[in-house]
């Protein structure tokens, strides 16, 4: 059995990860849970008859913990995949995997030298919707893409954002480092280097340092164009979480509330399961973390339980959404188109 700590009880574990680990996860147990708020650890630590802590270099040090969790404040992660990874602790780390990506680089680096997995989570890849849009895109079907967007309609009220690290500068940024660089990540993925960007962005409904909501325009290296639409003042509840994509062959839109839902499939050459697809593809989801950090994580524990230390997302992988990131955030600042190649930094996110 693969043992697990978990750093920090908070959104994420609470709502995804404890139904994980109850339900879905084979050859892994919970040893060790730890917080700093003790009623959280203790909370989520009874549910696996696990050790509650408060302390995370106690955490670090437990022989009976092989790989951390972590799930602390964004702005945290670095720090906490170091210490990890120097207490000789597997690490898999939530998104964004650190706020700069030279912390990525180094993370992943230290990791190879001491011969432990970085594993970084961006489940969205997983969903079978997803996996399906990068199968076909990958064997030309779509043809010369014309136009690929994003979407994210969801709802974060004041509340949100008023526990000390949510929306800041250091710890987080906004909507679209926090909620939807997975939809960042999943449009890059799919549909290959960005070359450049310029966005605009503006608290609309919600106080906080950095913003709740932000447009963008991209020209991929392929030449097609795209747009980023993202928020988080959407009311009364989570709306959508889609990416389309406009090709020459024909036009897909995966949907949702989670990129969850193949609403348009139409091709100018079909094929036979092209009627099947939608169905055979989509997902019932009840939130906006969807479902797939389960087989993400199943991965991870049957490729350390085999003795691997390479993991489904590497932190090189992770890195191209990181810089994306940060050019999105350099180009608000700047008022003007910011070139990828040349890695420009934000000069507010991490700071």
């Amino acid at each position: 059995m693969i043992r697990i700590g978990i750093l920090a009880a908070g959104r994420v574990v609470q709502n995804r990860y404890n139904d994980v680990f109850l339900n879905e996860l084979q050859g892994a147990v919970i040893t060790a849970v730890c917080d700093k708020d003790l009623e959280k650890a203790e909370k989520t630590a009874a549910l696996f008859d696990a050790v509650p802590l408060t302390d995370d270099t106690e955490l670090f040090l437990r022989k009976d913990v092989d790989v951390i969790l972590i799930a602390t404040e964004s702005g945290n992660h670095h720090r906490h995949v170091q210490a990890a990874l120097n207490a000789g602790k597997h690490v898999i780390v939530e998104k964004p995997p650190a706020l700069l990506p030279d912390q990525v680089l180094k993370d992943e680096k230290l990791a190879a030298e001491k011969g432990l997995m970085y594993a970084v989570i961006f489940q969205n890849r997983l969903n079978p919707a997803m996996i399906k849009l990068k199968e076909t895109f990958d064997a030309g079907r779509f043809g010369k893409i014309v136009l690929a967007t994003i979407r994210l309609r969801w709802c974060r009220y004041q509340d949100y954002y008023e526990d000390g690290w949510h929306g800041t500068w250091k710890m987080d940024g906004g909507v679209i480092n926090q909620q939807a660089i997975h939809h960042l990540d999943a449009l890059q993925w799919v549909c290959g280097p960005v070359a450049k960007v310029c966005a605009l962005k503006t608290n609309a409904l919600n106080d906080l340092e950095a913003e709740d909501t932000m447009v963008g325009s991209l020209l991929f290296e392929s030449g097609a164009l795209g747009a980023i639409e993202a928020t988080t003042a959407a009311r009364p509840e989570d709306f959508e979480a889609s990416m389309s994509i406009v090709g020459e062959k024909g036009l897909a839109v995966i949907g949702g509330i989670a990129l969850n839902n193949i609403d348009t499939w139409d091709f100018v050459e079909k094929i036979p399961e092209d009627t099947t697809i939608p169905t055979d593809y989509s997902q019932e989801v009840p939130t906006g973390y969807g479902l797939s950090h389960g087989p993400l994580m199943q991965e991870i524990i049957d490729r350390l339980a085999a003795g691997r230390i390479d993991p489904p997302i590497t932190g090189t992988a992770s890195l191209p959404v990181v810089n994306f990131v940060h050019a999105l955030y350099k180009s608000v600042e700047t008022g003007g188109w910011i070139a990828m190649k040349d890695r420009l930094l934000s000069d507010k996110l991490g700071r």
